[in-house]
């Protein structure tokens, strides 16, 4: 198999470590809850485990369209709908995510173009300004 030997330069060497590294660092080291990530500490429900399993099993084991299930975006529209009085047409205003970081780095990314003068309030999630970086 070769060796690659070069080195790849970051496209951010200033970004250092994140606040949640620290965090938990500081969490693990304090023997205290982590409140700075998705760190549950207590396990899957078995009945969330066994429809896992059975639905992979049926066949839905493989990636998701790109703006997600529809059926999911659909019920979230009911959702929104029976809470907040509000419409949104699943097939052109709702996208699934794999979570918050992934979302706003698409936000970013779809609005932000080269030569934008974007604004960051501080404290700020640390997430933004690398992605504000890579785009303008």
């Amino acid at each position: 198999m070769p060796i690659f030997n070069q080195s790849i330069p970051s496209k951010l060497p200033q970004v250092g470590t994140s606040i949640f590294t620290v965090m938990s660092k500081l969490a693990t080291d304090h023997q205290a809850i982590n409140l700075s990530q998705g760190f549950p500490d207590f396990t899957c429900s078995t009945e969330l485990v066994s429809l896992v399993h059975k639905y992979m099993h049926s066949g839905f084991n493989q990636y998701a369209p790109m703006q997600g299930l529809p059926l999911l975006r659909e019920v979230i529209a009911v959702k929104f709908k029976k809470l907040y009085n509000t419409d949104y047409d699943p097939d052109k205003e709702i996208t699934i995510t794999a979570g918050g970081t992934q979302a706003l780095y698409s936000a970013i990314s779809a609005l932000v173009r080269e030569g934008d003068e974007v604004v960051v309030f501080t404290p700020a999630y640390d997430s933004y300004e690398p992605a504000v970086t890579l785009h303008k």
